[in-house]
C-alpha cells in the first residue's frame, strides 16, 4: 500500500502556555477530500495553518508528498495551495492584478488567470478593485488564488462563508472535480451540508483533538442521525466525545 500523501503524526501546538492542538494524527490519501468540523476554538484553523507552513508545530511531524517544511520548505510549499478564512487585499489592485501577482508567485502561466476568473464566475469583474467586492466575491477570489497553480494539496479555511446557494453548489462541484483529477483537499467548515456533500471523510474536533472520524454515512449511523448536521448537533450537545 502506498504511503499517505499527507501525514500528521503526534502534532501539538502550544501558544502562550495554552495547548491549542493535542496529539493530532491524520493520514490522507492522494485525491481524498477531508472536512474538519468543530465548534469555535476547536483548532481547525490552527491545523490548516500548520499544514500550510504559516505556523509550525510545537511537537510532532507533518509530511506532504514526502517532504517536510523544516527540511525542504521550497518543495513542500510548491505542493500547497492555501485559502485563508479572510484576507486584506491590497488597496486599488483589481481582481486580475491580484491573480496575476499570485500566478507569478506560484509559477503559474499568466494565461491561467483568465481561466481562474472564469472558474469562479468573475470574468466580467476582473478590472474592478477587489477591495470593492462583497464577502462572497472575495471568497471566490481567494479560492481562485489557491487553485491558480493547480496544487497537489488544497487547504481551505471556511471556504464557503459568504457564498450564496448557487456558488456554494458550484464550489462543491469545483472541489469534487479537482479531487477527481487527483488533488488532495483538506478544509474546515461550520456548514455541515457542505461537508456532507463533498467530503470523503469527516473529522469532528474538540479541544484540539480528534474525537470522531469517518465517512458522513459512518458518523450518521454511529449517532443514529438523519443527516450530518443533526449528527454534529447531537455529538456536540453530548459533550463532543467519541463514545
Amino acid at each position: 500500500m502506498p504511503e499517505p500523501f499527507v501525514q500528521m503524526q503526534h502534532v501539538g501546538k502550544t501558544i502562550k502556555g495554552q495547548e491549542i492542538i493535542r496529539d493530532f494524527h491524520i493520514n490522507i490519501r492522494e485525491g481524498e477530500v477531508i472536512a474538519l468540523c468543530g465548534g469555535n476554538g476547536a483548532g481547525k484553523s490552527t491545523i490548516l495553518r500548520m499544514m500550510a507552513g504559516i505556523i509550525h508545530p510545537s511537537r510532532g511531524e507533518i509530511t506532504v508528498g514526502g517532504f517536510q517544511w523544516k527540511t525542504n520548505r521550497r518543495r513542500y510549499a510548491e505542493l500547497i495551495g492555501y485559502m485563508p478564512d479572510d484576507y486584506r487585499f491590497s488597496a486599488g489592485l483589481t481582481a486580475k492584478e491580484t491573480l496575476l501577482f499570485w500566478a507569478k508567485l506560484r509559477g503559474a502561466p499568466a494565461s491561467r488567470v483568465d481561466e481562474a476568473l472564469a472558474e469562479v464566475g468573475l470574468e466580467q469583474t476582473g478590472a474592478k478593485p477587489v477591495a470593492s467586492f462583497s464577502k462572497g466575491m472575495r471568497q471566490r477570489i481567494l479560492f481562485a488564488q489557491a487553485m491558480i497553480s493547480r496544487p497537489r494539496l488544497l487547504l481551505m479555511d471556511e471556504p464557503t462563508n459568504g457564498l450564496d446557494p448557487y456558488w456554494m453548489d458550484t464550489f462543491v462541484k469545483l472541489v469534487r472535480q479537482a479531487a477527481d483529477q487527483g488533488q488532495t483537499v483538506l478544509f474546515s467548515t461550520h456548514q455541515l451540508q457542505v461537508a456532507e456533500a463533498l467530503a470523503d471523510r469527516v473529522v469532528f474536533l474538540r479541544g484540539g483533538a480528534v474525537q470522531l472520524e469517518g465517512s458522513g454515512e459512518e458518523i450518521r449511523s454511529r449517532l443514529g442521525a438523519a443527516g450530518l448536521a443533526e449528527a454534529f448537533g447531537e455529538w456536540y450537545a453530548g459533550g463532543g466525545n467519541s463514545e
